[in-house]
């Protein structure tokens, strides 16, 4: 598993795209892995053929883990299956003893490592993964099976034979759910205990799982997440790991509310303007092909009166204990998707016209309903909005995304009685609330610049004389 930056350590296999046989040319995309910013494609540096996939999908595996092995000796694919099932005979018990054991002659043996790192070099600190040594002509394949052994779980203490093989951040969530380690039986390659072995044990119902003796053996790597679901699907509740995405929107939502002190104000106005508008440019030449709706001219109007009220573009360094004035905006939308909230954003948005505003926003959904948002596009955001309305919501007191000094939160477009040049007709109403940091922006910039959103979203005429 390389290390995809951001000081991230571990990520999940969301897809192989290869299996074992398959041959592979460097620079394939052989797998998709989430990490806690972003789904990731992972290209394979070798030409060759898949001997093994050493983690199912959707297991976690640390930055540094080997994940694949690859044949590239040439000729002794053939031999590759056998290699694997002979070291799978012995493991169902003597496993936990075996294993340390074999680490130190597993030092000296750098050549069996060569094809197995997906996109990046080989760590010199991994290479105590080794546990065996092969003899055969197949030294290229067999030996990269020997990772899924992973005495680096063990966490450097090789002598501790008696201890249950498990990663540290499976021991600290067995020592929270006071789970015994050495009654839970493993389900991972090579007798490994993985969370979901953890949760198993935690469970009301457990004696399904410690029944099945089936998982141990190595074939059966995907064995563990049906044992969960069965005794899952007996239960009154349902245990849902928190990693990836979701883990990190957690924590930066928490440390926002902690840290930062939020004031939040609204407005509700006619809108029915803007949405007469927004009718008329889908028909307009200039705007042919691309996606016209209120979203797109919310995001004009917020950096219109972003120009005009440029102090609330801004971050608080409390390190140096500075405010930060930028001026760029790179505006953020809030999209939900499959693996939880996402805020990727334009990157100086402030520059561009209203068609390529659209073409930005069009290109920056699709990528996040597809997955596929890079960590770079999450990064940099300097002000967002989140469009609760699109889910009938009228509004809502959004939290600040890290970093920022404020978010806007755009509620429901609907059809209300209103007082419109002294008569009551029905027109299209919609509320805005503007959170922001406190530290940053005081009561009269936050008012100032939420009403100017109104003002001109109210009128959009103003987007030219304003502008």
């Amino acid at each position: 598993m390389p290390d995809v930056g951001e000081g991230l350590t571990e990520a999940e296999i969301l897809k192989w795209y290869v299996q074992p046989g398959d041959t592979v040319t460097d620079g394939q995309v052989v797998c998709e892995v989430e990490t806690a910013k972003a789904a990731v494609e992972l290209p394979i540096p070798f030409d060759g053929t898949v001997h093994e996939l050493l983690f199912p999908e959707g297991t976690t595996v640390d930055v540094g883990q080997v994940i694949i092995s690859v044949n590239v000796g040439g000729g002794a694919a053939p031999e590759a299956p056998a290699a694997p099932a002979a070291v799978a005979t012995p493991e169902p018990a003597p496993v936990p003893a075996q294993e340390p054991a074999a680490e130190p002659d597993a030092e000296p043996e750098p050549q069996g490592r060569q094809p197995v790192l997906v996109g990046y070099g080989v760590a010199a600190s991994s290479t105590k993964r080794r546990a065996r040594k092969a003899t055969t002509t197949t030294t290229t394949t067999a030996p990269a099976a020997a990772p899924v052994v992973v005495p680096e779980q063990l966490n450097g203490h090789a002598s501790a034979a008696p201890r249950p093989l498990a990663k540290p951040p499976v021991r600290k969530l067995a020592k929270d759910l006071g789970v015994d380690l050495a009654s839970v039986t493993p389900t991972g390659p090579d007798g490994i205990i993985t969370r979901e072995d953890v949760h198993a044990a935690a469970a009301p119902a457990p004696a399904p799982v410690v029944e099945a003796p089936a998982p141990v053996a190595a074939p059966a790597p995907v064995a563990a997440p049906a044992a969960v679901t069965a005794v899952a699907s007996d239960a009154r509740e349902t245990r849902v790991p928190i990693k990836g995405v979701r883990k990190a929107t957690a924590a930066a939502m928490v440390g926002s509310a902690f840290t930062a002190p939020h004031v939040t104000e609204f407005v509700t106005f006619d809108i029915t303007r803007t949405m007469k508008l927004v009718e008329e440019l889908k028909s307009d030449k200039d705007m042919a092909g691309l996606r016209v709706n209120p979203l797109l001219l919310i995001a004009k109007a917020v950096l219109v009166a972003a120009k005009r009220n440029p102090d609330i573009n801004a971050a608080w360094d409390e390190a140096a204990q500075e405010i930060v004035l930028k001026h760029y905006v790179n505006l953020g939308i809030a999209a939900a998707t499959p693996r939880g909230l996402i805020v990727p954003n334009i990157k100086d948005a402030h520059a561009q016209t209203l068609p390529e505003l659209s073409k930005s926003l069009s290109e920056l959904v699709a990528t996040a309903r597809e997955g596929k948002t890079t960590p770079a596009a999450m990064q940099g955001g300097t002000f967002t909005i989140t469009n609760v309305g699109v889910f009938g919501v009228d509004t809502g007191t959004p939290i600040l995304n890290p970093g920022e000094s404020a978010i806007l939160a755009v509620g429901a477009i609907k059809l209300q009685p209103w007082v419109h040049k002294g008569k009551v007709k029905p027109r299209q109403v919609t509320t805005l609330a503007l959170s922001f940091d406190h530290r940053l922006v005081d009561g009269e910039l936050g008012s100032k610049f939420l009403a100017d959103i109104a003002a001109i979203l109210e009128n959009p005429k103003r987007l030219i004389t304003w502008a």
